[in-house]
């Protein structure tokens, strides 16, 4: 099948080549012309502009785009609009807001122009391992592209599934990474802990690699922190800041709306507002307030 790329960062390059590797005709565009030549390999093709890469394509064409969601997405939509025809497709692989994929399918829908959300998870991994997939669109429009999917799946019955209609892709990806927020804080808590076991001077690298191997709480994720703690043991190379690409957000909200209470995904997205605050004026009225009714000491400020 043949399939336009559009977004070449880490990720949206890995996928080009492996679906490129798959036996699909890949037509690959960034922005930045450098990054274009540097992800082409073999016989995968390229594209100057937008334009040039809806003339590179059979119609109906497909068009992946793997664009920051938000404005960028936005963006992306609105210019494809402008050089695709009626009955062409696009498949959006971004972490976007499912109500914004809701409206922007329904938007080029009046163009004649499928949309088709696919929740995308494997980060730069997903080459060799394969990714999860999980899609939402009409059954037609996903039918169209289904192949494509299966060659980016771990194996063609595993890791993908169209999971319901248009921004259910998205929607089932947001909570995913709701999940990944309370896993990632459990391992840092723990960790955490033994590490603060001055008595037992704890070796995190051998209790990670015991842990990976036959008990509970293995997972791929637990294998990343292993490397991690092997590669620096006391990180001395990282700050304590943590960034959020609002898919932990948008799930808090998405439970406020159903009334679905996520005490640990809520908790541990608080706890990534917290590592990037210095000397937090909330823990500062804390100290003030026990010295006001107990007189205890407080640190003062350098």
């Amino acid at each position: 099948m043949q399939i336009g790329m559009i977004g070449l960062g880490r990720m949206g390059g890995n996928m080009a080549e492996r679906l490129a590797r798959g036996g699909h005709q890949v037509v690959a565009y960034d922005q930045d012309p450098d990054t274009t030549k540097a992800v082409a390999k073999g016989d995968m093709d390229t594209a100057s502009s937008l334009k040039n890469l809806a003339s590179k394509l059979q119609k109906p064409r497909a068009v992946w785009i793997m664009v920051p969601s938000g404005a960028p997405t936005e963006a992306a939509l609105s210019a494809l609009s402008d050089v695709l025809d009626e009955d062409d497709l696009i498949i959006d692989g971004g972490n976007a807001n499912y109500k914004d994929t809701m409206r922007r399918g329904a938007d080029l829908q009046h163009k004649g122009i499928h949309l088709v959300d696919a929740g995308v998870s494997g980060g730069i991994w997903g080459l060799n391992e394969g990714y999860g997939i999980m899609v939402g669109g009409s059954p037609e429009a996903v039918g169209r592209v289904e192949s494509l999917f299966k060659t980016l799946a771990p194996a063609p019955d595993k890791g993908y599934g169209h999971v319901g209609a248009l921004g259910a892709g998205h929607f089932v990806k947001m909570v995913h990474n709701g999940i990944e927020y309370g896993l990632m804080q459990a391992y840092a808590e723990g960790l955490e802990l033994l590490h603060a076991k001055d008595y037992y001077k704890f070796d995190l690298a051998q209790i990670t690699e015991i842990w990976r191997h036959g008990t509970v709480i293995r997972s791929w994720l637990l294998d990343l922190t292993a490397e991690a703690i092997k590669e620096d043991p006391e990180l001395r190379q990282l700050q304590a800041y943590v960034e959020d690409s609002g898919e932990g957000r948008w799930t808090v909200e998405e439970s406020i709306e159903l009334a679905v209470p996520l005490p640990v995904i809520s908790i541990a997205l608080q706890a990534r507002f917290r590592s990037r605050q210095e000397q937090p004026f909330g823990f500062k009225l804390l100290a003030a307030m026990r010295q006001q009714f107990g007189g205890h000491t407080v640190r003062q400020a350098p």
